[in-house]
């Protein structure tokens, strides 16, 4: 029988980067590429999160963000806002076909690495909770529509380019 440690690390099917977005600065509208180069320690070049993760020690824990496009129906529907555009959740990564909250493993000392494309690995680092411009977004009642459908953040462990169709899968080679 498969421990919970192993059984963490395995997933049925690689599943896809669907869309990538960058946000150049504070309150401008998010920009959809099809192309971008990621950064140890920094994050997505031409992302604004990437210049302020340039300014911290090993660049902080939230260099990228990542949402499930399943989950993208649900928050159109309970906002009102159908079809939802991606880019009104300002996240910069959306990725499907795999389940983006099980990238985030449950043990502090083995952290899962996700390949995306042939080049970048990340580490997820947290929950990407919601925040107030979620309600001038999606309306009144935006902040809870997104709650627990916000995504993950993660870090830059091994930079390059990323393209929209890449695989996303867990690594399963010993972390470096």
């Amino acid at each position: 029988m498969n421990d919970l440690r192993e059984l963490t690390r395995q997933f049925p099917n690689p599943g896809r980067l669907d869309a990538i977005f960058l946000r150049p600065k504070r309150d401008m509208a998010a920009l959809r590429v099809d192309s971008v180069i990621a950064e140890v320690d920094r994050g997505l070049l031409g992302d604004r999160s990437a210049e302020r993760a340039a300014a911290r020690p090993g660049g902080g824990k939230r260099q990228v963000t990542l949402i499930q496009a399943e989950h993208l129906p649900l928050i159109g529907a309970w906002s009102a806002q159908t079809p939802l555009d991606p880019a009104t959740l300002r996240r910069n990564l959306v990725v499907s076909g795999i389940n983006l909250l099980a990238l985030r493993s449950p043990f502090a000392d083995q952290p899962l690495r996700v390949c995306i494309g042939p080049e970048v690995v990340l580490v997820m680092t947290g929950p990407c909770d919601p925040c107030s411009k979620m309600e001038a977004a999606l309306g009144p009642g935006g902040y809870n529509v997104m709650r627990g459908h916000g995504g993950l953040t993660a870090r830059v462990v091994h930079g390059g380019r990323l393209q929209v169709g890449d695989a996303v899968r867990v690594a399963l080679d010993t972390p470096a």
